[in-house]
């Protein structure tokens, strides 16, 4: 059965909101696992761990630096340098936090690359969203493989015509230069054909719209996604109860 782009939002959005109001170090390593897992069998795994990697490796970093540096609780100090200190309660809470992370991140990242976009167009049509905030949704989606694809051949094109970029960071940055300027240029003119195409397609009518692509929406699928959202709003609310009783 095919799930349907709104029960997969949902399945993502869910499992963001329960692990990060369980704050539970098993189930984040639990939930990353699966979304591996999940992305792998969709064939998705090659172009999610890079994506991932771009967004964690700053912010995991940044956890580690600024909790396992200067951590005030903690106690069991594994190296010290003047005022910074690195503690084995700091290191330990800089893990959780990027765990939890971790997880979030590639639950939303395995839904964006396995979801099919003119499918999620069509759902968002058909529940009232305007033709251009729905166009802008699925594309921002395709946004980061779209700049990637396109910097690929940008490359390879520089490449053909006796491009080579040496050893060194000076080499390094200016044939990023050359491969940038041209990335720019071509994305804002992709922008301005996108926006001539939907203007000519009347993306920007107020009036009723209808759609040749028909989605199936199973009643099992739709009171699974009620499930899930209540579920969230419950993992919340306990998790606020836990806090305001110093649980």
């Amino acid at each position: 059965m095919r799930l349907h782009p709104l029960t997969g939002l949902a399945v993502a959005g869910s499992t963001a909101v329960i692990t990060t109001a369980a704050a539970s170090l098993p189930l984040s390593l639990g939930v990353a696992a699966a979304a591996l897992g999940v992305s792998g069998a969709t064939g998705t795994l090659r172009r999610l761990l890079p994506a991932a990697a771009a967004v964690l490796v700053p912010l995991a970093t940044s956890l580690l630096m600024v909790h396992g540096l200067a951590f005030p609780e903690g106690s069991t100090v594994l190296a010290e340098w003047g005022p910074a200190r690195i503690t084995s309660e700091g290191l330990g809470f800089a893990g959780e936090r990027a765990a939890r992370l971790c997880a979030v991140v590639l639950v939303l990242l395995a839904w964006s690359f396995a979801v099919s976009i003119p499918d999620l167009v069509a759902v968002l049509s058909s529940r009232g969203v305007r033709g251009r905030l729905g166009f802008v949704a699925a594309s921002t989606l395709t946004l980061l493989p779209a700049i990637t694809d396109r910097a690929v051949r940008i490359r390879q094109a520089q490449e053909s015509r006796g491009l080579v970029v040496r050893r060194g960071l000076l080499h390094k940055v200016a044939a990023f230069r050359l491969q940038a300027v041209p990335l720019v240029l071509s994305l804002v003119d992709d922008a301005g054909t996108r926006a001539a195409a939907l203007e000519a397609r009347g993306f920007s009518s107020t009036g009723p719209r209808t759609s040749y692509r028909v989605v199936p929406d199973p009643a099992g699928q739709r009171l699974l996604r009620a499930v899930l959202v209540l579920a969230a709003a419950a993992a919340v609310a306990a998790r606020l109860w836990s806090v305001g009783t110093g649980g």
